[in-house]
């Protein structure tokens, strides 16, 4: 059970239709508004109520047919149907990136509008945005890798029509190498007109996917993730049978239950090289930096969520005679809540609409997007996991009960951080890419001339050239927070730009509130911005805020 549902979650966000108003096209952003109504409506209501009946009845493993016949198949709830049919087939969320037409756009979606439309509907049903981004990326590294032999793949990964549509899944834990993809076991066996794939998978999301990419060891390759090549494991054979891929058992998960995961037996199956076996990490790299940006807009949109509640529930509630959004302490709390949401969904987007340069073939995009995705995927789940805690324990001990949103939002909360590499991995990603290309000073060449942040630049600049000077043991001791450090700085030129456009464009000082708010946090995490506690409400629903208030609220922060 949730609050009072609100109309419309797009309306009661006060951050997302400003973003976009800057990031896009006069004609793009024109054509997103009726799907940001429709969207907004559905999550805050039928697509909320289906999310809810999909978590209460979590996917069956039908092993045996009646008969005895294997058929490794796996029974949802209607509700999961209905709510995939929202994802896939009515906006075609895995769709928009690799054809167009979709909505009516002329070109291809950009990533901009799809990751906003996907932040709507994880709102009210995160775990199916786990097979959604995995059939997404799927068609993304077979359109880039190997386009002309897996072409009828690509265009069923990319259907919005429910008789020919497919989805994708990424299948690459295994039980002695998590971590560590160079232990991978599984192998390769070349057949001539095919390749056959034996070995274990522990953890195989959307297990019964019609097309799965792996990695398996191809033999006299070599060791470690060289010795690796990419595959494509289809549901099916040629043939039409049955691909001998057993599903073993399905995980009792703590959340994302609307969705099945498994451990799964490859014995040998009939399979496909993706692209040169010899790329095979490198391309799955690939997947991965894209699912884990859509890791870092799952853990917003479940901040957001959480921030809405928190918001309806500590206003018809009264404490004291008054309602405990209005009590100090209260408010203290919610702030913090509020700005790190809305900074999260500005680095989200920015992220996005690099992508899409990056695509296009913007080297500079590329090189942002290479460290901007794990920056994101760091910090941001992290910090998802603290806001949807906070809010449960706001809403007190109904927080705690299983009728309310509460107690999923938290426990999806906690698969950010862990699947597509936990924060640590993550950390030493970001390390990777400074040792290589230097992205910490490509961060700061661009972010770090526009401004209050420009001395912040400096200084994390200076900090990571001196943390690379240093042994690799205690570079690697100190990334986490050094990461952590990078993406609120990110952050914090991206509320400043914001800000700057919505006082030229509209006059309201809201978001140079909200951008000086976040800043002064960022120096003093006891600082409590005293004129934006006193406007809590506007900057929580995007209400008017005088630009000279804000302007001198700012002033002090400098």
């Amino acid at each position: 059970m949730s609050s009072p549902s609100p109309v419309n979650f797009a309306d009661r966000d006060p951050a997302l239709r400003p973003l976009l108003d800057r990031l896009l096209p006069a004609d793009d952003r024109a054509r997103v508004e009726p799907l940001l109504a429709e969207l907004g409506e559905l999550a805050a209501g039928d697509l909320d109520r289906q999310a809810a009946l999909a978590d209460a009845h979590p996917p069956r493993l039908i092993p045996y047919a009646p008969d005895g016949t294997r058929v490794d198949a796996i029974e949802y709830h209607p509700a999961h149907d209905r709510a995939a049919a929202i994802a896939y087939e009515r906006f075609g969320l895995a769709a928009m990136s690799h054809r167009p037409g979709v909505h009516g756009w002329p070109t291809k979606i950009p990533h901009t509008v799809k990751y906003a439309l996907s932040y709507l509907y994880v709102q009210s049903e995160f775990g199916m945005a786990c097979p959604l981004s995995m059939t997404d990326s799927a068609a993304r590294i077979l359109r880039l890798f190997d386009p002309e032999r897996y072409a009828a793949e690509i265009a069923a990964l990319s259907s919005t029509d429910p008789e020919l549509r497919a989805t994708g899944a990424m299948f690459m834990t295994e039980q002695q190498g998590g971590t560590d993809v160079g232990l991978t076991r599984t192998l390769a066996t070349d057949r001539g007109t095919h390749w056959t794939l034996t070995g274990k998978k522990w953890f195989a999301s959307n297990p019964a996917a019609d097309v799965i990419l792996t990695l398996a060891r191809v033999p006299g390759q070599g060791e470690g993730t060289r010795g690796l090549g990419m595959f494509l494991v289809p549901r099916l054979r040629p043939d039409g049978t049955r691909n001998a891929v057993r599903i073993d058992r399905l995980k009792d998960k703590l959340g994302s239950k609307s969705i099945a995961s498994g451990e799964v037996t490859l014995e040998e199956a009939y399979a496909t090289p993706v692209g040169r076996l010899t790329h095979g990490f490198r391309q799955m790299a690939e997947m991965l930096n894209v699912s884990r940006l859509s890791n870092a807009m799952r853990a917003t949109a479940l901040m957001r969520r959480a921030v809405r509640e928190s918001l309806d529930h500590t206003r018809a509630r009264h404490v004291f005679g008054k309602p405990l959004f209005d009590q100090p302490l209260m408010r203290a709390t919610l702030l913090p809540m509020i700005l790190d949401t809305e900074a999260a969904l500005g680095l989200v987007l920015e992220a996005a609409a690099r992508l899409t340069a990056a695509d296009d073939g913007d080297e500079q995009a590329q090189a942002l997007v290479r460290v901007l995705t794990p920056l994101a995927k760091h910090t941001l789940c992290k910090r998802a996991r603290t806001v949807t805690g906070e809010a449960m324990e706001i809403r007190g001990g109904n927080g705690y009960i299983e009728d309310w949103v509460n107690p999923r939002l938290v426990r999806d909360a906690h698969l950010g951080s862990i699947w597509e590499g936990s924060s640590n991995v993550i950390a030493l990603d970001v390390l990777r890419c400074m040792r290589r290309i230097g992205s910490h000073r490509t961060l700061a060449d661009t972010y770090g001339d526009r401004g209050p942040a420009k001395d912040r630049w400096e200084l994390l600049r200076a900090q990571g050239d001196a943390l690379l000077a240093l042994p690799a043991q205690e570079q690697e001791t100190r990334m986490g927070r050094y990461a952590d450090r990078l993406t609120h700085a990110v952050m914090a030129t991206l509320l400043h730009d914001q800000a700057e456009h919505e006082a030229r464009t509209t006059g309201n000082g809201r978001a140079l509130l909200v951008s000086s708010a976040y800043a002064a946090l960022l120096d003093d995490p006891d600082c409590l911005p005293r004129t934006a506690l006193d406007h809590l409400a506007e900057l929580a629903e995007g209400g008017q805020i005088p630009l000279a208030t804000a302007e001198e609220s700012a002033a002090h922060v400098r």
